[in-house]
């Protein structure tokens, strides 16, 4: 496989679309998610996806700039807008497990470290508000992993977990995607967060463009196993989607198609059979991949279920006879 060269940063921007309508100082949405811990218990997630600006990393495959801002937020602002998050799902940051919710992720559509996204002072009211939760997770780069990571796990009484887009370890294809990172760079983050008892969780992409379905599903899962050789804890397996510009026009091009419902169904069933750690499939979007539509909802309940299970469940028969086969 030969990619073409890769996009430039102005390139990427120009195919975009506009920005969705954000307020500095509410994050765009507050959900309460569920989530195997590693102990095989399901427990809520308190998750909020924040508004800062925008990631100065322009990914190829990226969409998240859609809600964030040009420019950095007021000093104080993400600060607040966890605040309002925690409010709205009806949390008490004080006693989360007394919620029930003793979980959180803050999803900032980019860098938590990235000081031009969340400053120094609202990380460090961040801490204060978070530091009761059993376990925080925040996604940052592995070229901004560094001595901050270890300085805001000590602010916290239990967990920091920092979520990684390893995306995939396709030789090709990963410096392809201008996402400005090495396998090296993942390893020496990973080896750092190791070091100092930080948990790793990553991000891998199922079906990047030039691939065949088969394809796509063998690299997921070379790049799951890569991922948890190098210490992670889980695994999300998320479908490439359209929607960003340059992936639309790689598929006007015929070098890209969603993968197949079918496919994360394997990709999902393989990663669980190896043992090594959680897996489980991102479900956003799900009804925009190809299917049989008389076994979607089908298909849909067993995908929550292996999330949940984390076991590989028996396949069902379509009602309307459909050859889609997950395995």
């Amino acid at each position: 496989m030969r990619p073409p060269p890769t996009l430039t940063d102005h390139e990427i921007v120009a195919l975009r679309g506009p920005r969705n309508q954000v307020d500095p100082w509410q994050p765009y949405a507050a959900l309460l998610e569920t989530e195997p811990t590693a102990a095989g218990i399901v427990e809520n997630v308190a998750t909020l996806l924040l508004t800062n600006r925008e990631c100065p990393f322009r990914c190829l495959m990226c969409d998240l700039w859609k809600n964030t801002t040009p420019e950095s937020v007021p000093v104080g602002a993400v600060a607040s807008q966890v605040r309002s998050g925690l409010t709205q799902l009806g949390v008490d940051p004080a006693d989360p497990a007394g919620s029930g919710v003793p979980h959180i992720k803050l999803y900032n559509s980019g860098n938590f470290f990235d000081r031009q996204a969340i400053s120094l002072d609202d990380r460090q009211q961040i801490a204060e508000i978070v530091a009761p939760f059993k376990t925080v997770i925040v996604e940052n780069h592995p070229r901004l992993c560094d001595g901050q990571l270890v300085e805001f796990q000590q602010q916290l009484s239990h967990q920091l977990e920092i979520a990684i887009g390893l995306e995939t370890i396709h030789p090709q294809l990963l410096p392809w995607l201008n996402k400005r990172m090495t396998l090296e760079d993942f390893d020496r983050a990973a080896d750092l967060l190791q070091h100092n008892d930080i948990q790793l969780r990553c991000f891998v992409l199922l079906k990047l463009p030039f691939m065949e379905e088969q394809e796509a599903i063998e690299w997921a899962l070379k790049s799951v196993e890569y991922a948890f050789a190098h210490g992670a804890g889980c695994v999300a397996i998320i479908p490439l989607r359209e929607g960003n510009g340059a992936i639309d026009q790689l598929r006007q091009q015929g070098s890209f198609h969603p993968p197949q419902l079918a496919s994360l169904e394997q990709a999902l069933a393989l990663s669980l059979q190896l043992g090594q750690g959680r897996v489980w499939a991102d479900l956003w979007d799900l009804d925009r991949l190809p299917g049989c539509p008389s076994c979607r909802d089908q298909r849909r309940q067993r995908l929550e279920q292996m999330n949940e299970s984390q076991k590989a469940l028996p396949l069902f028969s379509c009602p309307a006879g459909c050859q889609d086969r997950a395995e």
